[in-house]
């Protein structure tokens, strides 16, 4: 799939590249320490200009992983394996305020669920209800399904960064210990965690991102071909919790300021949904105290004040 540079979404870039000197690369997970801050880079698809479907501008080829973008896809599947009531017994559909990996709501909701699926805890009960017999044949099931997602593009996951997050993730490792002693997870726990630091290190780029964004903006349809890839009632559930979850606690304020589906990751990518219209993927790595890329957010804002994207 090719994709033209559009000198539009590159001047947008050029405006928002000075943020990123205000922004800090992830180093709480040590793999993720080498990117370079000065990074921006966007692809867009387009689902309703027939051949001419994607512009691009900046560094597009340049791999990163999803991280919590993996959150959304993940929770496709499950919902695809699971249904919809088995997915929400075990995890709720309520924002919160607080931050992605913390541990406080656990304690004090009912039932000890997960707020939502787009916070740590929540995205490791997803996770574990993805369909397989062992921990290769689920990791496979994901991985083959986001290169379903891609139009069947082999991609891989980065292997440094997987195993960097999986010696270092404590926390998650006692968000999983609590949801089992309370009944919303059960088997191993290291071999959940190995799928969940796998997934998040999935490796794409900008494009590939674009083209993922697409099927969500398209009701669940692969752009290119027509195929059912998500049932559209899974892909509006998760386009939901991309509007009031997608963006750690900043999402509300997001929803006002942009007002259009979209996912962060800490690696510093976005994926943001035009619902009917556009995909969108972004990178750059410099994030805000919140966690989102701060150039990343500025150019979805810009975009979203030009073109009258928002939803609502």
């Amino acid at each position: 799939m090719g994709c033209q540079t559009d000198q539009e979404l590159l001047g947008i870039i050029e405006r928002v590249k000075p943020l990123v000197a205000k922004g800090k690369v992830a180093d709480y997970i040590p793999a993720l320490k080498a990117a370079d801050q000065s990074n921006v880079s966007a692809a867009v698809f387009h689902i309703t200009r027939g051949s001419d479907v994607c512009v691009s501008a900046g560094d597009i080829e340049q791999k990163f992983t999803l991280q919590s973008i993996s959150k959304v896809l993940v929770l496709a599947l499950a919902l695809i394996d699971q249904g919809y009531t088995n997915v929400f017994q075990k995890v709720g559909m309520e924002p919160t305020g607080d931050p992605y990996n913390s541990m406080i709501k656990l304690e004090t909701s009912s039932h000890s669920k997960p707020l939502n699926p787009m916070i740590n805890a929540g995205a490791l009960a997803v996770t574990s209800m993805v369909n397989g017999n062992s921990p290769d044949e689920k990791w496979r099931r994901i991985l083959h399904f986001v290169q379903c997602l891609l139009g069947g593009k082999a991609i891989g996951y980065n292997k440094e960064v997987a195993d960097s997050e999986y010696k270092t993730t404590d926390l998650n490792r006692s968000l999983c210990y609590f949801m089992k002693q309370h009944g919303v997870i059960d088997g191993d726990v290291d071999e959940l965690i190995d799928i969940y630091t796998k997934q998040c290190a999935i490796e794409m780029n900008c494009l590939d991102l674009s083209r993922i964004a697409a099927v969500f903006a398209n009701n669940g349809r692969d752009p290119q071909t027509g195929n059912i890839l998500i049932e559209e009632e899974v892909a509006r559930i998760c386009k939901t919790f991309m509007v009031t979850c997608g963006m750690y606690n900043a999402s509300g304020e997001f929803a006002i300021k942009v007002g259009i589906p979209a996912k962060s990751g800490v690696s510093g990518g976005i994926m943001a949904v035009v619902p009917g219209k556009l995909g969108i993927g972004i990178f750059s790595p410099a994030l805000d105290e919140r966690g989102n890329s701060i150039a990343g957010a500025e150019i979805l804002k810009i975009m979203a004040e030009e073109y009258h994207f928002s939803i609502f």
